[in-house]
């Protein structure tokens, strides 16, 4: 949802950046490999060490760099299907590590068991999440919606673990279980969403 609405004001930041960056040589695949790789060594670094303020900047700083690809690829004014193959894929791996590093953290730093089934629920809900989309746009239906997307997901998890960082009590227990509800609920948007254009296929 928040891709919508932020997608035009974040392009006017990004794409002169995008543009340099590929001036000076990168690739778009590059960077995309560059966020993924500093993000997931964040989250396994920093948060099972209790560090949850650094963590945060860390995972949420490499995250940024994945607006930059896009960025990127306008600049050079075609983008891969491997390139769209690439990103998508280490989007699931570094979501995938952040949500598997605060489970880790709940049961084994905290160790509260009601924290851990939430970030539970919120790692498997948001890899299902994508699923869902991804599997659907395979079978030529639409499934893109959803009141939580990637950009949500994560900015939910990190003001928990950021505010928690901070020595704010409960931040991460309210951000967890908000966002184990919001995912569960988009991804029955998503599967309704399937089937309405499944139906609308079929007639």
């Amino acid at each position: 949802m928040l891709n919508i609405f932020a997608r035009a004001s974040v392009s006017r930041v990004t794409d002169p950046i995008g543009a340099r960056l590929v001036k000076i040589g990168l690739t778009p695949n590059a960077m995309t490999v560059i966020g993924t790789l500093g993000a997931v060594l964040g989250s396994v670094w920093f948060f099972p060490r209790n560090e949850l303020l650094t963590g945060t900047f860390v995972v949420w700083g490499f995250a940024m760099l994945d607006l930059l690809d896009g960025a990127m690829a306008r600049a050079k004014g075609t983008g891969t299907k491997f390139g769209g193959v690439l990103d998508s894929s280490c989007d699931r791996i570094a979501d995938g590590v952040l949500g598997a590093s605060v489970v880790w953290w709940c049961a084994v730093v905290a160790h509260n068991d009601v924290l851990t089934a939430a970030a539970l629920i919120c790692l498997v809900s948001g890899q299902v999440i994508s699923y869902v989309k991804a599997r659907a746009e395979a079978s030529g239906l639409h499934a893109d919606v959803g009141i939580v997307e990637r950009a949500e997901r994560l900015i939910i998890t990190l003001v928990g673990t950021g505010l928690v960082g901070l020595g704010v009590p409960y931040a991460l227990h309210v951000a967890l279980w908000l966002l184990a509800v919001l995912s569960v609920i988009t991804i029955f948007q998503r599967l309704v969403a399937v089937w309405q254009s499944a139906q609308k296929e079929a007639q």
